[in-house]
């Protein structure tokens, strides 16, 4: 194990290593009751499952930490359900599972720069910038005049990805998608 890290040390995103598995902390927060001694009560998610587990430790309880690196990694291409990633710095190539990048694989692009996470020399995530700019393929056409307010059509992206968008987008327009929960948030440039 690299080290131990303390309880007093719990932020939120920090990664820890519980039972030999790979942690990041979701939530937490140190209780004192009138009897007894403190504790931390905590919600962790698992790196390599994604469950979510809430256990509690004693004030002054040690935990591991894990050999997590990030590597800056730039996405290349998709063949079946893996995507591979290559090292910007020494060009080593290695892929994630669509399993694994969950709903991730709905914003990665050719050339999208990325955070790859690995957890003993495996890849085991990967961190996407909060925000990516991405081609509509296929849309109903805007109605000239129809300017309910609100009102949002379905768009596919240039991965395959559906988003509700206003009613004035169109096939060719580049839009910002938010990659942490995969809402519209602008239109960067118009079918042109």
């Amino acid at each position: 194990m690299p080290g131990v890290i303390d309880t007093s040390e719990f932020r939120k995103g920090l990664k820890i290593e519980v039972d030999g598995e790979p942690y990041e902390i979701v939530e937490f927060q140190h209780v004192k009751p009138g009897k007894g001694s403190a504790f931390v009560r905590t919600s962790i998610r698992s790196l390599l499952s994604g469950r979510v587990l809430q256990p509690t430790f004693k004030s002054g309880d040690k935990v591991g930490k894990p050999d997590i690196e990030e590597k800056e990694m730039q996405f290349l291409y998709r063949q079946g359900d893996e995507f591979y990633f290559m090292d910007t710095k020494t060009y080593e190539q290695t892929f994630l599972t669509e399993h694994v990048l969950g709903e991730g694989k709905n914003f990665l692009k050719e050339n999208v720069n990325a955070s790859v996470l690995f957890y003993n020399g495996k890849a085991i995530g990967v961190s996407l910038p909060n925000s990516v700019d991405l081609r509509v393929v296929k849309c109903d056409p805007g109605i000239r005049g129809d300017t309910v307010s609100g009102a949002t059509k379905p768009a596919t992206l240039e991965t395959g990805f559906v988003v509700s968008v206003p009613l004035f987008i169109n096939e060719g327009d580049i839009l910002k998608i938010d990659t942490r929960d995969g809402k519209y948030l602008t239109r960067v440039a118009a079918a042109g």
